[in-house]
């Protein structure tokens, strides 16, 4: 299978941004993308799927799960209607509880490396699917920022299928992260807003950990991640 590229539909911002995103999918003929309902309760994700059905959309071939109150119905209407093929998921303790609620796709379920690389973490990969590889968490926390945890990480690799990878951008310095859900804030280097192309570059280091679906984990218009798709698809020859 050749490695493909998806733009992100994601919801991170407020005011309900991610409808623009929707309204996009019909304008620039866009067959396929990358779902990241993660900030959307249920009410918010039924109207999610109900304004993507009518659109022109076709395959959702990566859709990011939301481990708190994703309902079982979920998984089979995006499987069912946009041949869903992989799947990814945080690592709270509670994760492995709900890969056994969705056992039937457990072999389609990924875990993301996020921040904290903990024993939650490295338990939950044994029970699915394999390891959701985002290199801009890679770059931002275990190469620049040297998280403990992080330098386990290349051996899990080497004994876990990756299924699935999130791009984002990674800054030259540190930005403000603010979680408008704790109100909380937390200065990295990756971010879901790209600024200038070349904060992609540093997924050339981690060529050789591309998985054949990637996805862009972007804030940005998709026209404007039509862009970085086609910048990404020349430095990394694919």
């Amino acid at each position: 299978m050749a490695k493909k590229i998806l733009l992100g539909l994601t919801t991170i911002a407020e005011g309900g941004e991610w409808k623009n995103k929707v309204k996009e999918i019909d304008k620039l003929d866009i067959k396929e993308i990358a779902l990241f309902p993660t900030c959307l309760n249920l009410a918010e994700r039924k109207e999610l799927y109900q304004l993507l059905a009518k659109t022109k959309l076709e395959k959702i071939p990566h859709a990011h799960l939301r481990e708190e109150d994703m309902e079982n119905w979920e998984l089979d209407y995006l499987v069912k209607r946009y041949k869903t093929q992989v799947f990814n998921v945080h690592a709270p303790k509670e994760i492995v509880d709900f890969i056994d609620r969705n056992g039937k796709y457990k072999d389609n379920i990924y875990i993301e490396n996020l921040f904290v690389m903990n024993g939650s973490f490295e338990e939950a990969v044994k029970h699915c699917g394999g390891v959701c590889l985002d290199l801009a968490h890679w770059e931002s926390h275990g190469f620049r920022e040297k998280v403990k945890g992080y330098e386990k990480l290349p051996d899990l690799l080497k004994r876990y299928r990756i299924g699935v990878n999130h791009l984002s951008a990674v800054k030259s310095e540190k930005v403000n992260i603010h979680n408008r859900f704790t109100d909380e804030n937390a200065y990295h280097y990756d971010s879901h807003w790209l600024d200038d192309l070349s904060e992609v570059d540093y997924a050339k280091k981690y060529k050789h950990y591309l998985a054949d679906i990637i996805s862009l984990e972007l804030e940005n218009p998709l026209k404007r991640q039509l862009e970085v798709k086609k910048y990404l698809e020349k430095i990394l020859d694919l």
